[in-house]
């Protein structure tokens, strides 16, 4: 029975994998457009980040922004209460659809800006940035280079300076 479990498991990740390839394929066809302004920011990461520091206030504080929304991955446990903050493995179809509607909602989000915030590759974490409607996305160096706009070299404990590394980009395109 559990070699079953592990067998569908991994069929679906190599169904997500190759959306994923298809969806950056997609989107490197589309011409990308100026972007302007930054004022809606919307921010993807993992759980393990966004517990040890609050990472929706600096970015606020960082770019001037307020109301930036964040939604963090979280591994799926069957006891865990479901939040409107996290999103699972589980929030993805065989077909990497999104399932979850506060989810959804976030990746058709128009933002001007997805800071994603995470350092190495991460299938979901990558399938949701690559699906999301955000106009410019930014992210660390390293993970898939095909995802994001802007890369920045730093390491995963410095946020801060990574925000800040970004900000001074932004204002040399003159978004900020």
């Amino acid at each position: 029975m559990l070699f079953n479990i592990f067998n569908f498991h991994k069929l679906k990740e190599a169904r997500l994998k190759k959306r994923l390839l298809k969806e950056i394929l997609n989107k490197q066809s589309v011409i990308s457009q100026p972007i302007k302004e930054i004022k809606k920011v919307g921010i993807l990461t993992l759980d393990s980040i966004s517990n040890n520091q609050d990472l929706q206030a600096e970015v606020e504080t960082v770019f001037g922004v307020r109301n930036s929304k964040m939604f963090s991955f979280r591994n799926f446990e069957k006891l865990q209460e479901s939040s409107y903050k996290h999103f699972t493995e589980k929030e993805f179809d065989w077909s990497g659809n999104i399932i979850n509607p506060s989810f959804q909602n976030f990746i058709q989000e128009p933002f001007d800006l997805l800071i994603c915030v995470y350092n190495s590759s991460h299938l979901y974490l990558e399938l949701a940035t690559v699906l999301s409607e955000a106009d410019f996305k930014v992210g660390f160096s390293g993970v898939n280079s095909e995802l994001f706009e802007i890369e920045v070299v730093e390491q995963i404990t410095s946020v801060n300076s990574f925000l800040t590394e970004i900000k001074k980009y932004l204002q040399i395109l003159k978004k900020l």
